[in-house]
């Protein structure tokens, strides 16, 4: 998990700051949350309504990556830590995990791409750069540009172990920082390749079916698309006090039918999305 301290001063800073623009002698409690950006839009929006209800609360949420949230909350910088991937044996010392919410990990093209389905064989092959050309594909007769995260991404860490096994990732990959930095990469680029989550994907890019399973709220929830990831808050030890009680609201009815107004299949099954 490559998480460089200079990052995580940064976000200290921005967590300091945040601190200091609530007004002066009043009596709110904090919740500092940060980590995959992936996670973030539906964090802020279960922290949104859920200050609605509690005006004596305050909830900071920050992107940086899975690995900046796992990191921070180790280090109790933050109260949560965000993840788009499940954690690994050696990173679980001291923390719980509480899967909010499942989500699939999408092979986004250009809308001018014909290409409409790959097998994870095929990707694992294009994104180790055994694959170089569309043509392999049946698609047109040009180089494949690979889009990529960057290293402490959840995203990446679950499409690696998903897909790559143990081919590296082409070298020469083109590397953003954020899932809506890959998807306008793709969509200003027709012979562009890369992975974003589920919950992100728009009309600007086109997503292709894996292994013929098209990526939807169906096919994650059952299983059968064979790129799903969870969602993940993670606590230092048992969460007390308002972060506890927050989290078990996100379980709560209103809080996943939240998760699933932001295109999140929900942790529990059957909750309405009327909230």
């Amino acid at each position: 998990m490559d998480v460089k301290p200079r990052n995580i001063l940064i976000l200290i800073i921005i967590i300091a700051l945040a601190y200091f623009m609530i007004k002066p002698g009043s009596d709110y409690e904090r919740i500092e949350i940060a980590g995959s950006t992936s996670v973030q839009p539906v964090a802020e929006k279960l922290a949104e309504e859920y200050m609605k209800d509690h005006p004596n609360v305050r909830i900071n949420v920050q992107g940086g990556g899975s690995g900046m949230g796992i990191r921070t909350v180790q280090q109790g910088v933050v109260d949560i830590g965000t993840s788009s991937k499940a954690l690994k044996s050696d990173e679980k010392d001291g923390l719980k995990e509480y899967v909010i919410g499942k989500d699939g990990i999408v092979i986004a093209v250009n809308h001018q791409n014909p290409v409409d389905d790959l097998t994870t064989e095929q990707l694992r092959d294009i994104f180790s750069g055994k694959i170089r050309n569309w043509k392999e594909v049946g698609g047109p007769d040009a180089e494949i540009h690979v889009i990529v995260r960057e290293e402490g991404s959840g995203t990446r860490s679950s499409f690696k172990s998903l897909v790559m096994k143990d081919e590296k990732i082409r070298s020469d990959a083109i590397v953003q920082g954020s899932t809506e930095s890959v998807k306008q990469a793709i969509k200003s680029d027709p012979y562009a390749v890369g992975f974003v989550s589920m919950a992100h994907m728009s009309s600007d890019v086109k997503a292709l079916e894996v292994n013929g399973i098209t990526p939807s709220e169906t096919t994650v929830a059952d299983g059968s698309y064979p790129l799903v990831v969870p969602f993940e808050f993670i606590t230092r030890g048992e969460p007390v006090g308002v972060v506890k009680d927050f989290i078990d609201w996100v379980f709560s009815p209103e809080g996943q039918a939240i998760v699933r107004s932001q295109k999140v299949v929900p942790a529990i099954a059957n909750v309405s999305d009327d909230t």
